[in-house]
């Protein structure tokens, strides 16, 4: 799933974006896992530390928590 990274926007951003936009249409469900950093870098097409990036975005945001040892998470309904 390669985004268009040609615009303005930050890479990071635009993935953080697109995760977003997959959360809210149901795509990804609260309480679900995400892949590994490194598996949505090549599913992206883009280089591990943007994922990285986008999840500490996604993190702010609150989408999204990282339980350290079982993984990244989509947040769960609060």
């Amino acid at each position: 799933m390669r985004l268009n990274l040609t615009g303005p926007q930050l890479a990071y951003v635009a993935v953080a974006d697109h995760i977003a936009a997959r959360i809210e249409a149901g795509e990804l469900r609260p309480d679900m896992q995400l892949p590994p950093e490194r598996e949505l870098a090549e599913e992206y097409g883009v280089a591990y530390m943007t994922i990285r990036r986008a999840n500490k975005e996604l993190r702010e945001r609150g989408l999204i928590v990282t339980v350290h040892g079982k993984g990244t998470f989509v947040a769960g309904e609060e």
